[in-house]
């Protein structure tokens, strides 16, 4: 669950001596991060979406929203899960929004901050599995579709995606290892992408951990993905 994400546990085994399965407590702070993660996918060349700086101030949002074209969504720094999340059509809209997602992302997170991101009309969402070691090697296991959804949940995943230019599949799987690489990233992960309906992507978060989805890609390539994060924590390479 979401425990496996907070660098507080990450940490606590590094000062026990327990080998945590999974990256370090630095990496777990960067993408339980949107807007810092969003920043490391624009340093690693990822093409991103517009968005505005996160606050807790909910006039300096609504400021910033100017330079923004709408629909957009409100998001949660810490957010996950869907929770701390509003798609908002117009700017009438807008500050409902974002006090409503301020709450909702204090109640969950202990966090309120939030920031505006455009929203893509129609997406596909697009998700990579990756591996990578402690030596620096990363390497993708293609793509699952996560496009059917209910409130922000996945209910269907698919792989690989289906319909899916094999010159946009290589694209987005290069960026999942490039961002990986670009964050020193360990163990299993999952980036997340966008896709809109020019074909064009976006870089939109990662979960640093296995998912429960994971399944769908050991079906298709073989790989027990559990075994491999497990022998990657114990000095392995790949």
């Amino acid at each position: 669950g979401f425990l496996s994400e907070n660098p507080d546990l990450a940490a606590a085994c590094v000062e026990a001596g327990i080998t945590f399965v999974g990256p370090s407590a630095s990496v777990l702070e960067l993408t339980g991060n949107k807007a810092r993660a969003i920043a490391a996918a624009r340093a690693a060349g990822l093409p991103v979406l517009d968005s505005c700086a996160p606050s807790a101030d909910v006039e300096e949002l609504l400021a910033a929203s100017a330079a923004l074209e709408f629909p957009v969504f409100v998001k949660a720094v810490a957010g996950g899960g869907g929770r701390g999340m509003r798609r908002v059509a117009e700017p009438g809209q807008l500050r409902e929004s974002i006090e409503a997602a301020m709450r909702e992302a204090e109640s969950a997170f202990g966090d309120a901050t939030v920031f505006l991101e455009r929203a893509v009309v129609n997406p596909r969402h697009i998700e990579v599995q990756i591996l990578a070691d402690g030596r620096g090697d990363v390497m993708h296991l293609f793509e699952r579709d996560c496009s059917l959804q209910r409130r922000h949940q996945k209910v269907v995943e698919l792989a690989p995606a289906p319909n899916l230019d094999p010159v946009v599949r290589e694209r987005i799987c290069a960026d999942a290892v490039a961002f990986a690489r670009e964050i020193g990233y360990s163990c299993a992960g999952t980036v997340e992408f966008l896709l809109d309906e020019r074909g064009d992507h976006v870089f939109i978060e990662m979960n640093p951990r296995i998912q429960v989805e994971h399944t769908v890609t050991e079906e298709i390539t073989d790989v027990d993905l559990v075994q491999s994060q497990m022998r990657i924590a114990a000095g392995e390479s790949l």
